[in-house]
């Protein structure tokens, strides 16, 4: 995997498109420069969280004893029943919130943003191949600077697509996101059997 293929990644599983729905009926009641300060910040906290996997994931992975099959594999199922959830429900039915008052943290960095597919997948990259950390670090910052940029239009964007438009942009990425939790199911399996042989 290129630095290309990881952004690309990053960019589908942390879905800011399908999140445009969400993010505009827990912030949209606020005047345009709070929703802008409310998407900064919880994009920063997210970025630090997936930050702290890349670096933190390997002593995750050691002090629980889990393989790289068993993470690959519980990524890709992650992946597929949230790809499930956004080809057959709305982005914000998949996380329902009766939360009062200003959102922080819970519910729109973590699992909006940084959700557990993502923390997932920057734990993967970082134990299969550690050494390439700073390119790791730039997909991580680069996805997540074009999907804080995208949830800023939150609202531009929800008027120019419209209920219909942003249902079938979900579908469309949720379609994308079935296609690679298979694939890292089937990874999973693969490396798995091949630890058998050993």
């Amino acid at each position: 995997m290129d630095i290309l293929s990881a952004t690309l990644l990053l960019f589908l599983v942390m879905d800011p498109i399908g999140n445009v729905p969400v993010f505009i009926s827990l912030i949209g009641h606020y005047d345009r420069k709070k929703q802008n300060r409310i998407i900064i910040r919880e994009s920063l906290i997210a970025l630090l969280v997936l930050i702290f996997f890349l670096f933190a994931g390997r002593c995750f992975l050691s002090v629980f004893s889990l393989s790289e099959p068993a993470l690959t594999i519980a990524g890709g199922v992650i992946l597929f029943i949230i790809a499930i959830k956004l080809i057959f429900h709305r982005a914000d039915m998949i996380f329902e919130s009766s939360n009062e008052g200003e959102p922080i943290v819970v519910p729109l960095a973590i699992p909006y943003i940084a959700g557990p597919s993502a923390i997932a997948t920057v734990m993967l990259m970082s134990s299969r191949e550690p050494a390439r950390w700073p390119e790791w670090l730039s997909a991580i910052i680069i996805a997540s600077v074009i999907s804080g940029f995208i949830l800023l239009l939150s609202a531009p964007l929800g008027r120019l697509l419209g209920n219909r438009g942003l249902s079938a942009v979900e579908r469309l990425v949720g379609l994308l996101l079935t296609a690679i939790a298979i694939q890292m199911l089937l990874l999973g399996i693969k490396q798995f059997v091949e630890s058998l042989k050993v």
